[in-house]
């Protein structure tokens, strides 16, 4: 059997930026599953949200898998915002992986592919190993330094303790090294793993507290390890599917992680990782962990992708899959047939579907305080009034583009608080859908290709929802 690798998957910082859903937090959801008014960033579609934290409930619990859920609902309902927090409320353990049904056509790999490989990002394998460690609290750091540059490596001596022993240990010029990058000193209490080397700092001994050494807030006092200095530890993993398939797929394939040029992977290479993950199952030192896979605008897929979706949830190793849409009944894209959502009724069959109803003027307003606070920008009681009710005559997507450039105009007249003459100054810059619809109907003739004709008939053709 091909022995597999897999590699240690780390978080790297993210630059954090003002983005649609950037407020979001979780579902907003009590323990009772009952949602709160506003919470985490959510406001409104409590029945939506309610069912959407029934579905996280059981991913947490490993219930559903190969299950598909449908949130379905006009534009602007906030079916991303609950997909966002369902992402949030299911935690770092399980995987999360999102697609948008148009990126599958730009992709230099068929279909088909790119869908596997959404689906087996969507799954983690937990690995569990044993391996030798030596934890105790570090006593002494010697390090003899040669009295000519060059002439000979580092040596140095570490001197380690528990509750019940002490030993000295001999050290070559890659530990060295690795103690002084890790800034190690003595009343640390460290790990070192035996197979790899690799040092961790557990935190101060508590017996170290009263130093005069400065400390800041951040540092971590622990007991000193009691015990023997060599102990058997269990290490866990979480990798994903589609990680352990990118490895073996090359030579050097973790390095096409960081690129993201992954290429398609051979059918093969996936029966035998397949085989291997059960046969550690079986043995007890994975467990599969079903995430969440979230298509947006799923009309955008054809009956080929439809059909592979068939399939594929039926799979032992499916993940959960969510789909969302804002379409009504329309042509599924390949055929010439009409189906509700724009997807096939065979697989619409297979969906749970969550509905979302549009936002009350109480909600936009609710929403609309959000946002000012998640912008940093300072709005009066009047303008929010305003905004709301702009919000909705027009749409919630619209009220909340005229926040920032209101809060422009404000600081153009050198105001500290954005008033209502911002928000009139911004609505007259920028046109909702209903005033441009308005201007086209007007003014057709001057524009080119212009198939509306003038008026009810070409109102009524001209209609946007």
């Amino acid at each position: 059997m091909v022995e597999l690798k897999v590699s240690e998957s780390r978080d790297l910082t993210r630059i954090e930026r003002i983005g649609a859903h950037s407020h979001i937090r979780g579902l907003g959801l009590d323990s009772a599953l009952e949602p709160r008014a506003s919470s985490e960033g959510m406001v409104g579609q409590t029945t939506a949200r309610k069912a959407a934290g029934v579905i996280v409930q059981m991913v947490k619990e490993g219930k559903i898998a190969g299950r598909a859920v449908l949130l379905a609902g006009q534009p602007g309902t906030g079916k991303t915002a609950i997909a966002m927090g369902m992402a949030k409320s299911i935690g770092l353990e399980t995987p999360f992986a999102m697609l948008a049904g148009s990126e599958l056509f730009s992709l230099e790999m068929s279909k088909t592919e790119a869908l596997m490989q959404a689906f087996r990002k969507a799954i983690g394998v937990r690995i569990k190993e044993e391996t030798e460690v030596i934890e105790g609290e570090v006593v002494e750091i010697q390090i003899d330094r040669p009295a000519v540059t060059g002439a000979a490596s580092k040596t140095g001596k570490l001197t380690l303790k528990t509750t019940e022993m002490e030993t000295v240990y001999d050290l070559g010029a890659k530990m060295i090294e690795a103690l002084g990058k890790d800034k190690v000193q003595s009343g640390d209490v460290i790990a070192i793993d035996k197979a790899s080397g690799k040092i961790t700092k557990l935190g101060r001994s508590f017996s170290r507290s009263r130093d005069y050494d400065a400390m800041g807030p951040q540092t971590k006092f622990v007991q000193c390890p009691d015990g023997e200095l060599q102990k058997r530890k269990e290490v866990v993993h979480c990798v994903t599917l589609h990680e352990i398939d990118v490895i073996n797929s090359r030579t050097q394939g973790f390095l096409a992680l960081f690129t993201g040029d992954t290429g398609e992977i051979r059918a093969e290479v996936r029966e035998q990782i397949d085989t291997k993950v059960a046969e550690w199952r079986e043995e007890g030192k994975a467990e599969i962990v079903p995430g969440v896979l979230f298509i947006d605008e799923v009309h955008m897929l054809d009956i080929e992708c439809f059909s592979f979706l068939n399939r594929a949830l039926e799979n032992d190793m499916a993940p959960i899959l969510v789909v969302a849409t804002n379409r009504g009944i329309t042509t599924i894209r390949g055929t010439n047939y009409k189906s509700p959502h724009g997807i096939p009724i065979d697989f619409l069959d297979r969906l749970l579907i969550i509905s979302t109803q549009p936002y009350t003027e109480e909600d936009i307003r609710k929403i609309l305080d959000i946002r000012c606070q998640e912008e940093d920008v300072d709005v009066s009681e009047d303008a929010k009034v305003l905004l709301t009710k702009i919000g909705v005559d027009t749409s919630l997507r619209y009220a909340i583009n005229l926040i920032t450039s209101a809060a422009l105009a404000c600081q153009k007249r050198k105001g500290k608080v954005v008033e209502m003459e911002d928000v009139s100054r911004a609505y007259e810059l920028f046109w909702d859908v209903k005033r441009s619809t308005q201007y086209l109907i007007e003014y057709q003739s001057d524009y080119m290709f212009s198939e509306g004709t003038m008026g009810e008939e070409g109102e009524g053709s001209m209609m946007v929802s």
